[in-house]
């Protein structure tokens, strides 16, 4: 008989993930064990599922899969969750965390404890510098930036920013989030020739308050939060003149608030992250 895989599940306002603790322990298919697990009606239920790994270069490594079974390269409430179970289960106490992703390393500061110092709540995390350049997004289309440029989708016409945050990403700036069919839409966006490897649509409405976001991630649907596309609105919103560089960015989504800052040259989104429960499989 085989030995049941603890898990934990954890979230980052309200995008979960089923994480498994690899730093003794190999799991075998995670693609496939991903597909099984995320099924909320006859699973564990998430939107995909994490492996925390040892690294060589950082206080651990990250991979992530999605609810498709397709391996994502970079998770933004995702690593902050990492980061907490680093600190919290693994006990690496430090107010400075170093996360090996498929996009890179991230910094994880913790920026707020529960007062014994045991557990952390919630990290400000370096997300790196986007990427504009279409080839390497990646997306088609001409010239050196895609910044509110038309794309037909479907029947309709869309003004676009593209950019990448270690992972493709469309922003669509729009009036009305809430009413938005986004199971019909979201797909489209995914899957349009335009983005050859698949794309994380963000619809969103700018406001001097802010930003309100609804996301369709690519091998996931829609999801309560992204930290990526979060960063990603925050960084086409100054793009597109509803904010200033170095402006802290509320970014409002339905599980959730993160606060983005695009400096110009990097992206700092603070946001939480939380234990929803242990098990094992």
């Amino acid at each position: 008989m085989t030995a049941p895989i603890p898990f934990v599940k954890m979230h980052g306002i309200g995008n979960d993930y089923i994480f498994f603790d690899c730093f003794e322990n190999t799991l075998r298919d995670p693609s496939n064990l991903a597909v099984k697990l995320s099924d909320r009606h006859f699973s564990v239920g998430g939107d995909g599922i994490v492996l925390i790994l040892p690294s060589a270069r950082a206080d651990a490594k990250m991979r992530m899969f999605n609810a498709d079974g397709s391996e994502g390269k970079m998770c933004g409430n995702a690593v902050r969750c990492v980061g907490k179970y680093l600190y919290d289960v693994r006990g690496v106490r430090k107010k400075f965390l170093h996360i090996e992703t498929a996009s890179g390393v991230r910094t994880l500061e913790v920026v707020e404890t529960d007062g014994t110092g045991r557990e952390a709540l919630s990290f400000r995390v370096d997300m790196g510098r986007p990427e504009f350049l279409p080839a390497r997004i990646p997306a088609r289309f001409d010239g050196e930036t895609v910044v509110s440029q038309p794309l037909t989708v479907g029947a309709e016409t869309y003004l676009v920013t593209c950019l990448s945050m270690g992972n493709p990403h469309c922003v669509v700036f729009c009036g009305d989030v809430i009413s938005l069919d986004l199971e019909r839409v979201g797909p489209r966006f995914e899957r349009h020739a335009a983005f050859p490897e698949r794309v994380n649509t963000e619809f969103v409405r700018a406001d001097r308050d802010g930003l309100t976001m609804r996301v369709w991630e690519r091998g996931s649907g829609e999801t309560l939060a992204c930290g990526t596309g979060a960063c990603a609105a925050a960084v086409a919103a100054v793009l597109n003149g509803y904010f200033s560089e170095g402006q802290p960015i509320e970014v409002r989504l339905k599980g959730g608030r993160l606060f983005i800052c695009y400096t110009g040259e990097t992206v700092f989104m603070t946001g939480p992250a939380a234990f929803s429960f242990r098990g094992e499989i």
